[in-house]
């Protein structure tokens, strides 16, 4: 019988205790993550482009609303017209299920004239795949013009460094 009532207390314990965390809105526990590492991918639109960079990934892991941000830096080349373009960009994923969005600085250059400009992207992450889709918004030429307005890309990010911080926090000591 005493195993029993301390099986009850216990578990009624557990229960205010939840009900107490909730109505507080504390996190027992923040964890970060931070990974890191290269890509490869392949870019289509009018021609086919081979993209190499390196990637790093914050997330803040929660429940709900659990938010993926990156930034990334590359660069690709077109083999058949001899084009190299460098890439500088961020995303976000704001929910654990969904679209990202983001945005990259561009520079292409065929070895005789150079372009620079922007492009917004939107794309979807799973696992180490990114498949995002955009358009380029460049500077004008007249002469140089091997290159994607309009493009698909898929990369596969190989994460070799992964950084886990958790911080404990205490149910009533509240360090904002």
């Amino acid at each position: 019988m005493s195993m029993l009532k301390s099986t009850l207390s216990l578990c009624f314990c557990a229960v205010i205790s939840c009900m107490v965390c909730s109505q507080l809105s504390v996190p027992l526990m923040d964890i970060k993550v931070r990974k890191s590492g290269p890509y490869v991918g392949i870019q289509r639109g009018k021609y086919t482009i081979l993209e190499l960079g390196a990637e790093m990934q914050w997330k803040q892991v929660k429940l709900k609303q659990a938010v993926t941000q990156a930034l990334h830096t590359g660069f690709n080349y077109n083999f058949k017209y001899n084009v190299l373009g460098y890439d500088l960009g961020y995303w976000i994923k704001p929910s654990r299920v969904g679209l990202t969005y983001g945005g990259n600085l561009v520079m292409r250059t065929d070895f005789n004239e150079n372009r620079v400009g922007f492009a917004p992207v939107v794309g979807y992450k799973l696992v180490g795949f990114h498949l995002q889709t955009g358009y380029h918004f460049l500077s004008r030429s007249a002469y140089f013009t091997e290159t994607n307005g309009f493009f698909i890309s898929l990369r596969f990010v190989l994460i070799n460094n992964r950084d886990i911080d958790v911080d404990r926090k205490k149910i009533f000591n509240r360090s904002k």
